[in-house]
């Protein structure tokens, strides 16, 4: 984006980034240059004195439920979706650090040789240093989805707002490229769209955003700088109040 960016609306706030969203126009895995214009917009958005965690997905790899309709019992599979995680957390890890931005992955499943465990007091610590902390690994357990895992995260890092990356400029009451006629909202509370059953996040991450008193501001991706300009409250997105 070539706008001036103001300043941030939030101090602190929780990326929530689809494995997706790391494929560019592959079909699964990586595409380093959409990691490196990811990890390029964080490092903005740090330089502004923003604290950033970042919650990334891994169906670009490997997604639970997709393991449990072949077969896989579902807890098993969703313990393979979370090392999927760790995977693009990693990735993306490196491609921050590449940007001069000093950045730290923590993992909800413990794999020490990889990366430094998940604790509240470790994301923390590294937050208020001024690293990007990328939390991988969901919640650490089965039946979790990684939106659920966003909204978690936020509550336990007093998060200002959850950013919920997608590849839409908002909230519709469908899909928008399957009913051009859909309805988009500007803003809605979490119970409306608990009670509209809008799919953009599961119903648990709804939930603890509104009991914890968090906002959830979806947007569009694919612009380079989407990321920073929400941060500041910037460009087309839904604000979802608690």
């Amino acid at each position: 984006m070539t706008k001036t960016i103001s300043t941030p609306r939030w101090k602190r706030v929780l990326v929530k980034l689809s494995g997706e969203a790391l494929m560019g126009d592959e079909t699964h895995g990586l595409n380093m240059p959409t990691l490196d214009k990811i990890a390029q917009d964080l490092a903005t958005a740090a330089a502004l004195g923003v604290e950033i965690g970042v919650v990334v997905g891994g169906g670009n790899f490997f997604r639970g439920f997709q393991g449990a309709d072949k077969g896989i019992e579902r807890a098993r599979a969703d313990s393979i979706g979370m090392l999927a995680t760790v995977m693009n957390s990693l990735a993306l890890e490196f491609a921050v650090e590449r940007q001069g931005q000093t950045c730290r992955a923590l993992s909800a499943v413990p794999m020490p040789s990889v990366c430094q465990p998940f604790s509240r007091q470790a994301a923390l610590n590294h937050l208020g240093k001024g690293r990007v902390v990328i939390l991988a690994g969901g919640t650490g357990n089965p039946f979790f989805t990684t939106d659920t895992g966003a909204a978690l995260r936020a509550a336990e890092l007093s998060c200002d707002a959850v950013l919920k990356a997608t590849q839409v400029d908002g909230i519709y009451s469908a899909d928008p490229k399957k009913f051009p006629n859909a309805e988009r909202y500007d803003t809605l509370t979490s119970g409306e769209a608990i009670e509209r059953n809008l799919a953009v996040m599961d119903t648990a991450a709804f939930a603890l955003a509104r009991e914890n008193a968090i906002p959830i501001v979806v947007f569009a991706l694919k612009e380079q700088g989407s990321i920073t300009a929400a941060i500041c409250g910037e460009g087309r997105f839904t604000l979802v109040t608690p």
